[in-house]
């Protein structure tokens, strides 16, 4: 069943999703998983839900920027949705579209690229 919003990868993103596949061998379909449960879920019908938290203090209010805090990842058994793998993505509500921004492992990242960010806005 196609996704009721698109998705966007941006070329960073692609890039630090090919680097934590490297070890994180289940990332890309876990990433599926996450787009069809959490962002239905967050977006579409439980705007109050505890796993994906709007990123504030960015120095502005539209996009509208989120971290997924919640991500199931397989290779990491036993964890379940704390598995300390993050994606940030913006959400337009708009067309309704996710792009994807970063991705990264918080064992190896303590934060996310707020940078990067600015330069969507």
């Amino acid at each position: 069943m196609p996704r009721p919003f698109e998705v966007i990868r941006l070329p960073a993103f692609e890039r630090d999703l090919k680097r934590l596949t490297k070890k994180f061998r289940t990332l890309p379909e876990d990433l599926d998983v996450f787009l069809d449960a959490a962002i239905l879920t967050k977006h579409l019908h439980q705007p109050d839900w505890l796993g994906i938290v709007r990123i504030d203090g960015l120095g502005f209010e539209e996009p509208a920027f989120y971290k997924a805090k919640r991500f199931a990842c397989r290779c990491l058994k036993g964890t379940a949705g704390n598995s300390g793998i993050r994606v940030i993505y913006k959400w337009e509500s708009s067309p309704m579209r996710v792009t994807l921004v970063e991705i990264y492992y918080k064992g190896e990242k303590e934060n996310e690229d707020r940078a990067r960010l600015r330069k969507l806005a």
